[in-house]
């Protein structure tokens, strides 16, 4: 009897191990199934876009830093309270999508050097400033400024509405299209608000 109990003690021990062995097992495989789907995942939101995002990407991030410039300024130099609150909306929206295209960019593989800042000459795109427009602009206050820095936005806006009309017409990437069309609804609307605050200041 002694020895019985023994034997079945060891025979149990020894299923347990196998069943612990097992479920682990399975872990371990439903882990490497999981990871292995997410790095597919990645791996296909990476491969689907096209030179149109690519040059959308890399043109669209400068556009919003040079926004960003124009609205920072606005902060200490516009005198009327609206145009600082909407400086500020401006700001509040484009940063993220910077961040978001910049992500893009390296998810690509593709260089985000044109992306960078203000190194190209960005009068060439729509609606975009020159030095010597951005050197005016520091140099006023006031209403001047007010009257200046909604006129520049509104060219602004209409050169990002322009580009990424093109992006929904042109590219490939889903995400791509989807921001493209953000930004002309809401930059659309928001030219439409300057408009009209521009007859107030």
């Amino acid at each position: 009897m002694h020895t019985n109990r023994i034997t079945l003690a060891i025979a149990g021990f020894a299923t347990a191990v196998v069943l612990a062995a097992c479920g682990q097992s399975g872990s371990q495989t439903a882990e490497s199934s999981g990871s292995s789907a997410s790095t597919g995942a990645s791996s296909s939101v990476s491969s689907q876009h096209s030179d149109a995002d690519v040059t959308f990407a890399q043109s669209m991030i400068p556009r919003h830093q040079q926004a960003i410039a124009m609205a920072d300024l606005a902060a200490t130099r516009a005198s009327n309270q609206q145009v600082k609150d909407f400086a500020a909306t401006i700001k509040a929206a484009q940063a993220p999508e910077i961040e978001t295209m910049t992500g893009w960019l390296t998810a690509w593989g593709e260089s985000t050097a044109a992306a960078s800042g203000m190194g190209h000459d960005m009068g060439s795109m729509p609606g975009m400033m020159s030095d010597d427009d951005m050197n005016s602009l520091m140099g006023m206050s006031g209403g001047d400024f007010d009257r200046r820095f909604l006129t520049m936005m509104i060219s602004h806006h209409q050169g990002a509405v322009e580009m990424a009309n093109t992006e929904q017409a042109q590219g490939s990437s889903a995400e791509a299209k989807a921001i493209a069309a953000k930004i002309v609804k809401d930059q659309t609307a928001e030219i439409a608000r300057m408009q009209t605050l521009l007859t107030q200041v």
